[in-house]
């Protein structure tokens, strides 16, 4: 498997300082060294890049979500990314995230960036709580988009404030959405993260922020009434 690049970062390489206080290793396995895409993936970003963003990633979820002691957190030893020959962009699963070489390949823009913004969000994944499977899938993914906007790297062609059809309608809408909830009240959306490590309510908006989540959409669309 002389093609199949693998590189694993212990306590004893480069971030040894940082990953000692973390206590998360992390892996890069370019699976698809033998295509256009992951040609690109080793001449445009990279197996060090990847695994320091990976790391910086990690330490800007946790303090994104307030999460100061190992008690708050997941625990888990390792985070594996894999670049892999697959359609779509990328997801992530258990302690897995996998971005598509195609997607790399394809990307016209800053793919270097743009990775970025994948792996931010693809991480919030990894360490966010779910609600134990209760939670609605689009304010999962609103919340990984947060994260991602949060750190300076959403795309341009994402929605403007006071877009779309649905509170709950996923990725940059929602993500929107709860900067402004974060906006009444800062820290909401580690407090909603918090809550949702056992289970969902929508009425966690109400606990939190004293509305419904259908009425804060309302107050949303309002403030932003000329957005289409």
């Amino acid at each position: 498997m002389a093609n199949l690049m693998v590189l694993i970062f212990s306590s004893l390489a480069i971030l040894s300082a940082i990953r000692g206080i973390l206590a998360v290793d992390y892996t890069v396995t370019n699976t698809a060294a033998n295509t256009a895409g992951g040609a690109r993936f080793v001449r445009d970003i990279g197996v060090q890049y990847s695994l320091q963003t990976m790391n910086a990633s990690t330490g800007f979820i946790w303090r994104t979500f307030q999460q100061t002691t190992p008690a708050d957190r997941k625990t888990l030893q390792r985070v594996n990314l894999f670049i892999d020959d697959m359609d779509g962009v990328a997801y992530a699963t258990g302690d897995q995230i996998h971005v598509s070489a195609r997607y790399i390949q394809g990307y016209s823009g800053d793919v270097k960036r743009e990775f970025t913004g994948v792996l931010y969000h693809e991480m919030t994944h990894i360490w966010q709580w779910n609600g134990n499977g209760q939670a609605p899938g689009g304010l999962i993914e609103g919340i990984a988009d947060f994260v991602r906007l949060k750190a300076g790297y959403a795309p341009s062609h994402w929605v403007s404030p006071g877009q779309g059809d649905r509170w709950d309608q996923g990725y940059d809408v929602t993500a929107r959405f709860l900067d402004y909830c974060n906006g009444l009240r800062n820290g909401f959306v580690a407090e909603l993260n918090k809550k949702m490590r056992s289970g969902y309510s929508n009425n966690y908006f109400v606990e939190l922020l004293g509305k419904t989540v259908d009425q804060l959409w309302k107050d949303y669309k309002a403030k932003y009434a000329t957005a289409k």
